[in-house]
């Protein structure tokens, strides 16, 4: 499939990347259920009596609990493990995008028979992951359907645009190409893998012009013929099926309508796994019984601020990794200067900003018609520290005002300043690089107030103080990344990795599910089965770390994709995140 372009990527990206200044939160747990009245469902209290029937829940249903807990099995397989090879694959062009995607397509559908065979009551009726599953399971369908449809168009224009060429100019053209490959810094949105000098990847991508006339070079270019004819005949080449869909798919679908399906494509592999992370969420709830009636308000308060937090680590170790170095958000200089530069600490401060500006008017909502509680007003003055938060840091950001108020100064400089006095006068180097403290400012506020925030029983308190810290370090780590670059700004296009971006990362994304831990549902779930706060912060250090290092592993897969791509190719291609 054809890559969106950069304004589509940074569009997608600013949305993901802002969603954290929305994560504030609302006061005490119980003021953040909306009044919504007695509601036919009512949930059950959770005690641990032993005179005390607890209510009945697809986690204490005991029959073949086997079916489920292998559906469990299966569908974090294909969504957490299979599907991000996928996007990445699809990302990066692979040969191999369509048979990832297939294989996803066999374990979630085997995950879905197993579920539909499953003989159990309805425990909780109306829930939204039974919807959401079929949905998603649907959408991921028509998406490879779209990308065999392309795949074969794809082919039959590659097919018909082919031009002879003989092997002189073959010859002439690599030896040309490698004289270049020495002189000019070579570019790749790889995450920065292998662009380093002296690396093997250099090194097996580099022939010189010295050794153009070896005998060796036929059976290279030969091999490398023969990966880009296997790739164009795909998985299927010379069955039945492959003959049918080369003769019909290519005259099926207009030019337009490719496009439009390119565009659906490309959409969908930058929103699924966020799609996934919700429907994780929701089976989760619908498994152990949570949120039923009145208290889905709270659970919703919870799980969408907690999960806010915990895809804004990913995101963040992503740029850590090298993901949007093409726009300048991997800490890295922009490879392209044209245009206007859209920073990540603009689109931070503006959501700030447009959830300070806009939630002002909503705090009252859970109360409306009653009298102001200082509560209330505790409420409204967060979302004034956001208001002003968010014009504070989109006004840092903006160069011009930064030239305003440089024009005081700027409006002294005599016309007969020297060429050594006139280099005095240029502006910083940390002018280039966007450092604006304002957003971390807000999640270090955010922060302290949970990690005082009183609940109602100390397992709920505890949790609450554990992830207000956890937030609270993530705005240090941040802070110490902006002394880093403050005192060395980047002065590559490669990705800076700071290392204190790892432990930011770390932060949001531990801070983020232990915020979802802690909506009231969960605390007295734990506290019945005789589980204390501690057990909640061990599992998701132990989860946080391991999701890190797939989280790692799987941008490396997109590299080497892409490096497997672009290494039969004499030409740079351009893979957007």
């Amino acid at each position: 499939m054809r890559s969106p372009s950069p304004k589509f990527v940074t569009f997608t990206s600013a949305i993901l990347l802002g969603l954290t200044p929305v994560a504030v939160a609302h006061g005490h747990d119980e003021d953040m259920n909306m009044n919504m009245g007695e509601s036919s469902i009512t949930h059950p209290t959770m005690t641990s009596g032993a005179n005390v029937t607890l209510p009945e829940t697809y986690f204490r249903y005991g029959e073949h609990s086997g079916l489920l807990a292998a559906h469990i099995f299966l569908m974090t397989i294909a969504w957490v493990f299979i599907l991000p090879i996928g996007v990445m694959l699809s990302i990066s062009r692979s040969r191999y995008n369509l048979l990832v995607q297939f294989v996803f397509l066999a374990v979630n559908g085997a995950g879905v028979l197993l579920v539909t065979i499953y003989n159990a009551p309805d425990l909780y009726p109306n829930n939204a992951h039974h919807k959401l599953g079929w949905i998603l399971t649907w959408i991921t369908g028509a998406q490879a359907v779209m990308g065999v449809i392309s795949a074969y168009t794809r082919r039959k224009d590659d097919r018909g645009a082919f031009i002879p060429v003989s092997t002189q100019n073959i010859e002439q053209h690599q030896r040309i190409h490698n004289m270049n490959q020495a002189q000019i810094y070579r570019f790749s949105n790889d995450s920065g893998q292998g662009t380093e000098p002296n690396t093997e990847s250099l090194r097996s991508q580099s022939i010189s012009s010295t050794h153009s006339d070896d005998p060796q070079l036929p059976d290279v270019r030969r091999e490398h013929e023969e990966e880009d004819q296997d790739e164009k005949l795909g998985l299927m080449h010379g069955s039945k099926v492959d003959k049918f869909l080369s003769k019909k798919i290519p005259g099926l679908v207009s030019g337009r309508l490719l496009r439009v399906f390119q565009f659906f494509y490309n959409v969908i592999d930058r929103v699924i796994l966020i799609l996934g992370f919700v429907a994780m969420s929701t089976g989760i709830v619908t498994y152990g019984g949570f949120f039923i009636g009145p208290a889905v308000f709270n659970g919703l308060a919870h799980f969408i601020k907690g999960g806010v937090f915990f895809w804004y680590g990913i995101l963040t170790i992503g740029r850590w990794a090298g993901c949007f170095a093409d726009i300048g958000w991997a800490w890295n200089i922009k490879p392209n200067k044209g245009g206007r530069r859209i920073t990540a600490e603009f689109v931070e401060s503006f959501l700030i900003f447009f959830y300070g500006s806009t939630n002002v008017f909503l705090e009252h909502l859970t109360a409306w018609g009653e009298e102001w509680s200082a509560q209330d007003l505790e409420h409204i003055s967060i979302t004034v520290m956001f208001f002003g938060g968010g014009l504070c840091g989109m006004l840092i950001e903006s160069t011009r005002i930064r030239s305003l108020l440089n024009a005081t100064k700027s409006s002294q400089i005599h016309p007969s300043y020297g060429s050594e006095e006139s280099q005095e006068l240029q502006e910083p180097k940390s002018y280039a690089f966007p450092m604006n403290p304002i957003p971390a400012l807000v999640v270090l506020l955010l922060g302290l107030m949970m990690s005082s925030h009183h609940q109602e029983s100390m397992v709920a308190t505890m949790i609450h103080s554990q992830w207000g810290t956890l937030l609270v370090g993530a705005a240090f780590a941040r802070a110490a990344t902006y002394i880093l670059f403050y005192l060395s700004p980047p002065a590559s296009v490669l990705p800076g990795r700071p290392p204190t971006e790892l432990i930011t990362a770390f932060c949001l994304m531990a801070g983020g599910m232990i915020f979802m831990a802690s909506a009231r549902d969960l605390t007295e779930a734990m506290e019945a089965n005789g589980l204390d706060a501690m057990f909640i912060f061990t599992v998701s250090m132990g989860v946080i770390t391991f999701l890190m290092a797939w989280i790692i592993v799987v941008v490396a897969i997109k590299g080497w994709a892409v490096r497997r791509e672009n290494r039969s190719v004499f030409t740079y291609r351009q893979v957007a995140y």
